[in-house]
């Protein structure tokens, strides 16, 4: 592909939108999170529609893109678990309703270190639609990818120990810990880290040009939004939960702990 096709290929927000790795994995945090009992179906099959639907917009909007893995991925993990829940006895299928949120956390997270392990982290698709071809193979655009990459490994590496702890050592899939916060923290971290940490790079690939001195990484930036998730899931914690000092004690140290983030954010540098 020329660099003039590539530029057509992923410009324009809508396109830009698509090309973002988070978006790829939108049908599996959608599916992870909704799949309980008595919700396989509606999980799978919303998942599905999603994954669908997005690979079908993105090669729409992006005429020149190219296939990516985690696109093929989402469209034959989601179909053939469709299957199964057609096909499978009511046994398989209340499994399914168990632990099929834990296969999906653990079956994206063999894609991101299987990916890594070939050498071609599964971010590098999408990041190569967004940048100049003269970059692809520069140090500090591979390890970005290898470091988001893993990223992703991680969070769902932990969703899926969240909610096996759930489902095997608690018995409730629908704790509040292990099936909602512990899991949605993983990912919001993840989408977080995808966002800040080429930021970061940039930053520091243009001081090492300069031949300047690495500075601090800028970590107050980067938890600011975890930080801020404490409030809502200690209103929840007071809501659904029985233990509401917890509540009330997350969303002071919630609040406490993103004004004081965002105001070192402010004084790190860019």
């Amino acid at each position: 592909m020329s660099t003039e096709a590539h530029g057509k290929a992923a410009t324009g927000p809508v396109a830009g939108f698509l090309e973002n790795p988070v978006v790829g994995m939108a049908p599996w945090i959608i599916f992870s999170l909704l799949v309980g009992p008595g919700r396989f179906e509606l999980a799978v099959g919303l998942a599905l529609a999603v994954s669908v639907a997005l690979t079908v917009l993105s090669h729409l909007v992006n005429r020149g893109s190219s296939w990516k893995l985690l696109e093929l991925a989402d469209i034959v993990f989601f179909a053939t678990m469709a299957v199964i829940g057609v096909l499978a006895s009511e046994g398989t299928l209340n499994w399914l309703e168990t632990y099929a949120g834990e296969v999906a956390n653990i079956a994206l997270a063999v894609i991101a270190f299987g990916s890594m392990a070939v050498r071609t982290p599964f971010t590098l698709q999408y990041a190569r639609e967004q940048v100049d071809p003269s970059l692809w193979h520069t140090r500090g655009f591979l390890r970005t990818n290898y470091m988001i990459t893993g990223a992703w490994g991680i969070a769902f590496l932990v969703a899926a120990a969240a909610g096996a702890y759930g489902d095997l050592v608690l018995h409730n899939p629908d704790n509040i810990w292990t099936g909602w916060v512990i899991q949605i923290l993983a990912i919001v971290a993840a989408v977080k880290f995808t966002v800040w940490y080429p930021e970061v790079a940039r930053a520091r690939g243009v001081r090492e040009a300069a031949g300047l001195p690495p500075e601090p990484t800028p970590w107050a930036g980067f938890l600011v939004p975890l930080a801020g998730l404490l409030v809502p899931i200690g209103i929840a914690v007071l809501i659904f939960d029985n233990m509401w000092w917890l509540g009330v004690a997350l969303i002071v140290v919630g609040s406490l702990l993103t004004k004081s983030l965002q105001s070192r954010a402010t004084q790190e540098p860019t």
